[in-house]
């Protein structure tokens, strides 16, 4: 939505589209913020880009099999932190519903 946005803002301008879209002009502020200066973002949003590659590599190791709660408990292993599995496998496009098919 962000990218349409940038795109649609120098003819139609940021209120007007916000205005129409189902997102507040500050959430769009915000987020050039953020992808301008990351350590503005919120301490989860920094935690789960640090860990995304470890989520990826969990996932990768189990053949892409890997749902949210299996994800997170194998990362579980090794650290005893909490781990936001969900957003970092929604991020990556991971899905449960997926068959190693051999």
């Amino acid at each position: 939505m962000i990218a349409f946005i940038e795109d649609q803002r120098v003819v139609y301008g940021v209120e007007s589209i916000c205005r129409v879209l189902p997102i507040a002009p500050s959430t769009y502020y915000h987020r050039l913020a953020c992808l301008a200066d990351p350590s503005k973002a919120s301490a989860r949003h920094q935690r789960d880009t640090e860990l995304r590659p470890e989520v990826k590599r969990v996932w990768d190791e189990n053949y892409q099999v890997y749902g949210v709660r299996k994800a997170w408990h194998q990362r579980m292993r090794p650290v005893k932190a909490r781990f936001q599995a969900f957003s970092g496998c929604q991020f990556h496009g991971m899905s449960s519903s997926r068959r190693l098919i051999l």
